[in-house]
């Protein structure tokens, strides 16, 4: 695809589309109205043909647009890119020209005028950015211009960009064009040059091939309000701050911190909590956590709050010191009674009794988290998506909402497992997914017993969770366990470092080369094993 570029000044973006050749698309000319534009010389640099065409003294507009024309008809192109042209183009161009994009500097239709940057650090908003969107006719019948319609032309996309509290307007400017112009500009071209993109002029419209019909639409646009600035991130040497999205869902992002005078939440704090939050949720029974560093060191499920809470310390009561409890229930005094009794950084529960915030306010720098109800849930289809930052990018996945039944259980091995294994194994999974990998989990009925976690070989996971069965779990051991993993078993060694645990049933999803002898030795060691068709990694 060919791109006939026009500006008045540096045409930054031209230059870096030209560098880029986004989609393949090759800048075949440049135009200027100017004889001394900087844009000029970058041009030459790459060898990308020029034209200059001045406007006369009292030449209208319609004429020296088809003086423009006439320029370009040297020159082979699909697709018009303005970069700074200062000049508002009328019918005259743009009935004859192909699709003409241009850049602003805001999120239109916010701050359509020519000191975009001003008016944003004016308004105070927290986010600004920039459009790509087609140019259409701003002029009336004489060429008089209409202001009202001056950068109102369909979007084709966006790109959000923060203002920070002590911005002058030049440095907003150059974040605006380096963190948002630079990347959406190309992408927009990129659409372009693949064909995927389709403008209905009379209905005022874009598409973009890919914006319906998933769930991971071509065009996103991202805007996060500052909350609050933290102490530090996950070191005290790096800054750190807390932005908050609206949702329909309880999260630790904006709930109360009900204990005012104890010290405030910390980036591993809101990490760690986040983390305790999605496991808990994973149960409709009464269901207790204690995560460190988004691990579970325990979890389980009771017919009362103080039940699940005391089987999960028990787990790894060492690890737990320092950690973060997750309730699913309604705090009661017992179970806050057990939760001061050692020290833990955060709590958090969707709602608690008087009495459990007396006792809990006695610890003074328990944060104590109001997470609301967990009867709310997302006001859209599905599940919302998960995102990972990455540089220069984020990757998005939908949330791991999977749900073992027993019909999705496949018993492989001679011996079937019992009612109480398979309950322990579903159970089992369903607490996996919140562990690192690579990740086991050995778990009694609906308790954790062990967890080996972020291993980077599966068997010296299988050996951490019995570890910590035999050394850190209190009152509980491996005997007669059930073993979870989140991934296949490459070879039989786990196994049969599990069966020396004491390990009797195992869930897994199978899939291995090596699965025949995964089986056979389970098989010689007379455990159960059943295959689920599905892993359950986690690598965040």
């Amino acid at each position: 695809m060919k791109i006939a570029g026009m500006a008045s000044n540096r045409g930054r973006n031209l230059t870096a589309i030209a560098d880029r050749a986004p989609g393949g698309a090759d800048l075949s000319v440049v135009l200027t109205n100017t004889d001394d534009a900087p844009v000029l010389s970058a041009a030459v640099d790459r060898a990308i043909p020029t034209e200059t065409v001045f406007r006369r003294d009292s030449e209208s507009r319609r004429d020296h647009e088809h003086r423009v024309l006439d320029a370009l008809d040297d020159h082979e192109f699909d697709l018009v890119c303005l970069d700074g042209y200062m000049r508002i183009l009328s019918d005259a161009f743009l009935e004859r020209a192909p699709t003409t994009l241009n850049v602003h500097p805001s999120l239109l239709p916010a701050f359509p005028g020519t000191d975009a940057w001003g008016d944003a650090l004016a308004a105070g908003v927290s986010v600004t950015g920039c459009t790509v969107h087609v140019v259409t006719d701003a002029t009336d019948e004489d060429g008089a211009v209409i202001d009202s319609e001056i950068d109102s032309g369909p979007i084709v996309t966006q790109e959000p960009v923060p203002v920070y509290e002590d911005d002058s307007r030049e440095q907003l400017k150059q974040r605006v064009l380096q963190e948002g112009e630079s990347r959406a500009y190309p992408r927009a071209v990129r659409w372009f040059a693949e064909d995927r993109v389709s403008v209905d002029r009379e209905a005022g419209t874009v598409a973009v091939a890919g914006d319906t019909g998933g769930r991971f639409p071509e065009r996103r646009v991202v805007a996060s309000e500052h909350s609050r600035d933290l102490r530090y991130g996950e070191n005290p040497h790096q800054n750190a701050a807390l932005y908050a999205d609206p949702t329909d869902e309880p999260g630790v992002v904006t709930a109360p911190q009900l204990n005012e005078g104890a010290k405030g939440m910390s980036y591993n704090n809101y990490n760690d909590a986040d983390a305790a939050l999605a496991l808990v949720r994973e149960f409709a029974d009464p269901a207790a956590a204690v995560i460190k560093h988004t691990n579970p060191a325990g979890c389980a499920t009771a017919d009362s709050l103080a039940g699940a809470y005391d089987r999960a310390l028990s787990t790894d009561p060492m690890s737990a010191f320092g950690g973060i409890v997750a309730l699913n229930r309604e705090c009661d005094t017992s179970t806050a009674e057990a939760v001061v009794d050692s020290f833990k950084e955060v709590v958090l529960a969707p709602g608690y009794t008087d009495d459990a915030l007396d006792v809990l306010f006695r610890k003074e720098n328990l944060r104590v988290l109001d997470v609301g109800s967990f009867d709310r849930r997302p006001d859209h289809g599905g599940s919302p998506l998960v995102e990972t930052g990455l540089t220069g990018g984020r990757l998005l996945q939908g949330r791991d909402d999977q749900r073992l039944t027993r019909e999705d259980l496949e018993v492989v091995t001679e011996r079937e497992p019992t009612d109480e294994q398979v309950e322990a194994m579903r159970f089992g999974w369903q607490t996996l997914k919140h562990v690192k990998s690579n990740g086991i989990l050995f778990a009694k009925g609906t308790e954790t017993v062990g967890v080996g976690m972020g291993q980077v070989s599966r068997v010296d996971a299988v050996r951490l969770a019995a570890m910590k069965a035999d050394e850190h779990a209190e009152g509980k051991d491996a005997d007669g366990a059930v073993m979870a993993s989140d991934a296949f078993f490459p070879f039989p060694d786990g196994v049969e470092y599990a069966a020396e645990a004491g390990i009797e049933a195992v869930v897994q999803p199978g899939g291995s080369k090596n699965d025949d002898a995964v089986i056979e030795a389970a098989d010689e060691l007379g455990l159960a094993m059943v295959l689920t068709g599905q892993r359950a990694f986690r690598h965040d």
